[in-house]
């Protein structure tokens, strides 16, 4: 197994996902929640704010939304390499409106980011290679398989409650915060009920 600083790779490649996870879904719901009542660790909150005046505040939201479900499929590890695909045009729509508005320093840190997700992408280059490939009949032939439908119908819905926070946020912001954290104990306890489900199926 290939390790990096002493850590097994894979595991190198799920600290990415989950920081990575953690930066986006936390970006978004704080630029959505009343007030930006929602924890973070990068902004800025008031992007909707800064780009309103150029008649792009729908866009501004639309980016917000966009990282938070991002952030989910790589937090959750259930759909991280579809997360990473994504989070590919949404870092580089945003580099482009740092860079058009000369924030600086932003700039470098999304620039950052995409060497970190470009990683993720080259690390599932083994799912991704069939996108280029001029011979693919073998691949349609391939069934689509899924440990747990029923977790990934679980996913679905958490994601959708998380969702349904923000306005919650706009009527009483401590339920939302209630119901945001159940649903993402949620996702955790889903997520190791099918891994669980995976490994007894590999043992048989």
């Amino acid at each position: 197994m290939k390790k990096i600083l002493w850590i097994p790779y894979p595991t190198v490649i799920l600290l990415i996902r989950v920081f990575l996870g953690l930066i986006f879904f936390g970006a978004g719901m704080s630029k959505l929640y009343f007030e930006h009542k929602f924890p973070g660790i990068i902004g800025p909150v008031w992007l909707e704010d800064e780009l309103a005046p150029y008649g792009l505040g729908l866009y501004a939201r639309f980016i917000a939304i966009s990282q938070i479900i991002v952030g989910l499929l790589l937090l959750t590890q259930r759909f991280a390499t579809l997360g990473a695909v994504l989070l590919f045009p949404v870092l580089l729509n945003i580099l482009m409106v740092t860079i058009s508005l000369d924030w600086k320093g932003t700039p470098y840190v999304n620039g950052f980011f995409l060497i970190l997700n470009t990683w993720l992408l080259l690390y599932d280059w083994p799912k991704l290679k069939f996108i280029f490939s001029d011979h693919t009949e073998s691949v349609k032939h391939i069934p689509l398989k899924r440990t747990s439908r029923k977790a990934d119908r679980g996913w679905v819905v958490l994601c959708i409650v998380i969702l349904l926070t923000i306005p919650i946020s706009y009527l009483n912001l401590t339920l939302a915060w209630v119901i945001c954290a159940g649903a993402i104990l949620g996702l955790i306890a889903n997520q190791m009920i099918a891994r669980k489900q995976k490994s007894n199926l590999k043992k048989h």
